[in-house]
């Protein structure tokens, strides 16, 4: 599977989902502009010593993103979606793609992929978002787990 960050904000964030991209076997994918440098000791802190081990793809914006990776299966995570995580299409090579921690997906995105926004269910009404890291980590292995059975 491919886990996609459009604009991440967070080292800590990054590093933590770099590591967790390499124990699933998952391709990380980077979209600039990032909150941070990748050549931050936090993020490499976050991701330990595996970052040299991850496979990455960097961006330079979202267009040119969609552009090399318009024909593949993608699902886009927003608190916005209608549609349940469960739902999600999986295969081998999904693209799923995640907006930054302080707003999540731009209004364009999602306007322009609602048939393919997801959603993780949330049963409080006093939180907006889980943190970044753990959606992932929730979507990532929920994809394992329905390509596993």
């Amino acid at each position: 599977m491919h886990i996609v960050l459009v604009e991440p904000e967070i080292h800590t964030n990054t590093g933590n989902i770099g590591r967790l991209s390499l124990a699933t076997g998952s391709h990380l994918h980077l979209v600039k502009p990032f909150g941070f440098e990748l050549t931050d000791a936090r993020l490499k802190r976050a991701g330990l010593d595996y970052w040299q081990h991850i496979e990455l793809t960097i961006y330079e914006n979202f267009l040119e993103f969609f552009e090399k990776n318009k024909d593949r299966n993608m699902a886009f995570l927003s608190s916005h979606g209608t549609k349940d995580y469960t739902e999600i299409p999986f295969d081998n090579e999904v693209m799923l793609v995640f907006g930054k921690e302080s707003k999540g997906l731009s209004s364009e995105i999602t306007n322009q992929f609602k048939d393919q926004l997801y959603t993780i269910p949330q049963y409080s009404k006093h939180i907006r978002s889980i943190n970044l890291a753990n959606a992932v980590a929730v979507i990532t292995y929920e994809g394992l787990r329905q390509l596993r059975a």
